[in-house]
């Protein structure tokens, strides 16, 4: 009796170690950090840094010039840097690790995921103290290095990290989406592009492009593949019609109203436009930039930090040289509906920094993650990709200006079709959004594109399309990503669906309850046949 007992004491201790700490309206946790009165450099500490590097080497090696910058500063302080290749696989880490208490210090993550995180106890630190402290805040005394104060960051950008109030993240870069568009293509259907392309404009050029000649191939390229218009990130393209269309999404009090009429009519234009073979998704179809550099796509909607990709001359082309088209081509904002209040999303990476029982190495994670918000930092990995600074420090910097100016002297640093789409952000960053964050937004996230793809895949495999059809798959979609589980009860906080380390182990409680019955009839039987 007693080691069952003890069992069911040690799954509840997990128990409330892996789920159900609560966020309070006003975004404050039922545990608050305080920094040291000062960094004890008399001690050796040993950070996890994890974060997020596609193909591009120029990142990861960003990453460790500023880490071997960080550690000539900081002698004491040891940084391990694990490199992921998407940030789905951070998330899913992260909360594997919030179970098991084995979180990095330092995680390179969004707010969508950082919402989720907390429903763990005592996961990510608030920083607003931090941010303000006198001595190791943003750009405050103690620092070794020339870091920005809070004023320097873009106050958008900062803003987009705070949840419910309260700020768990400082921003570490910005990106958009463009639509790269191979001009020649439009110019030979014998159409102009407009300064800013609408839906209408690129759904009435893909239809135009799907003429065949009599072998089967499209007159437009004489080869047998063309996929006018292909999306990389079909969450995206839900979220940014949506907004545009001034409809219904998500309320950040984690009410979801992703279906709707529009969004129901966006899934008709998208199953009508693949009908005809002139549209497609990242993961129906793969790379649009790699259909684009093949002379087999005209408008590539993918992220501004993947610029790198995109055009004849990118400098980390992914197909073969045989296979590559020459073309020029044109870096424009999302299709719009309404070309006099351009609408394009807010994205790109942030930086928060997990709770430890040693408030110094909580600390000495505060100073690295500031640290990567110097211009050094900021400006090297700006020029990896199509991102932006999130600080004006870094913005106005010459060196940073100088790399601008120089669009097109190479096709590696100064590749032009990169800086435009830089440009594109810093010359519309009053034009961009950014989603309501809750605990299962990232969830109302993925839905969002689920419901396009999965129409897409309806279409391929000739499935039902029509208006029950639609409605089907929606279904489906929220069920898979438990959004009837999400919207919060006023005056609580909803935590979502249980993890499944939590699921196991309410099983095994369930269990162990089951044991001591079984055990306390055995002895009461027991004790009744002794007696007799």
């Amino acid at each position: 009796m007693k080691k069952t007992l003890a069992l069911v004491l040690l799954f509840a201790l997990l128990l409330t170690g892996c789920h159900g700490h609560l966020v309070t309206d006003s975004g404050e946790t039922t545990r608050q950090y305080t920094l040291p009165e000062s960094f004890d450099t008399s001690r050796n500490y040993e950070l996890v840094f994890w974060c997020k590097s596609d193909t591009n080497k120029y990142q990861t090696a960003t990453y460790q010039q500023a880490i071997e910058d960080f550690q000539a500063l900081y002698p004491n302080i040891h940084i391990t840097l694990r490199i992921y290749t998407d940030y789905a696989r951070i998330y899913t880490d992260v909360i594997t690790n919030i179970a098991t208490e084995t979180t990095p210090n330092i995680c390179i993550t969004y707010p969508d995921h950082i919402a989720t995180y907390l429903t763990g106890e005592d996961t990510v630190v608030p920083l607003d103290a931090l941010i303000e402290d006198p001595r190791y805040g943003l750009g405050e005394s103690e620092l070794r290095f020339d870091g920005p104060t809070k004023e320097e960051l873009v106050p958008q950008f900062l803003s987009e990290c705070a949840i419910s109030g309260t700020t768990y993240a400082l921003p570490f870069m910005r990106s958009t989406e463009a639509c790269y568009v191979n001009k020649d293509y439009v110019e030979k259907l014998g159409f102009t592009l407009p300064e800013v392309l609408t839906w209408d404009f690129v759904w009435q050029v893909s239809e135009a492009a799907m003429a065949k000649n009599a072998d089967g191939t499209f007159k437009l390229n004489g080869q047998k593949v063309l996929i006018p218009f292909i999306y990389k990130s079909s969450d995206n393209m839900m979220i940014q019609m949506l907004h545009q269309l001034s409809a219904p999404y998500a309320r950040a009090d984690g009410t979801v109203e992703l279906w709707n009429s529009q969004s129901k009519g966006i899934l008709e234009q998208v199953r009508d436009h693949t009908t005809t073979g002139a549209f497609s998704t990242f993961k129906i179809s793969s790379y649009p930039a790699d259909y684009l550099n093949a002379g087999q796509c005209i408008f590539a909607i993918d992220s501004t930090a993947g610029a790198t990709w995109m055009g004849c001359d990118a400098p980390l082309l992914d197909i073969s040289e045989e296979a590559l088209v020459q073309f020029e081509t044109g870096v424009y904002p999302v299709p719009q509906y309404d070309t006099e209040n351009i609408s394009m999303i807010s994205q790109g990476p942030s930086v928060c920094v997990f709770y430890k029982d040693d408030p110094q190495e909580v600390l000495a994670s505060w100073l690295f993650t500031q640290f990567l918000l110097t211009n050094d930092v900021q400006i090297r990995y700006a020029q990896t990709e199509g991102y932006v600074p999130v600080t004006e420090k870094a913005r106005q910097d010459s060196l940073y200006q100088d790399y601008l100016n120089r669009a097109g002297e190479d096709t590696n640093t100064h590749y032009s079709v990169k800086i435009n789409a830089t440009r594109l952000l810093l010359e519309n960053s009053e034009n961009t959004f950014v989603t309501p964050v809750f605990n299962g937004s990232a969830s109302v996230r993925q839905a969002s594109g689920q419901l396009i793809d999965e129409t897409v895949r309806a279409v391929l495999r000739k499935l039902p399309t029509d208006d029950e059809g639609l409605d089907a798959i929606y279904e489906r979609v929220a069920s898979l990503n438990h959004l009837d589980q999400i919207q919060r009860v006023e005056g609580t906080a909803d935590l979502g669906p249980l993890p499944a380390q939590a699921r196991l182990l309410l099983i095994g409680l369930g269990l162990c309850w089951v044991g001591i019955g079984v055990a306390f009839l055995r002895e009461k039987r027991k004790k009744s046949t002794s007696n007799h």
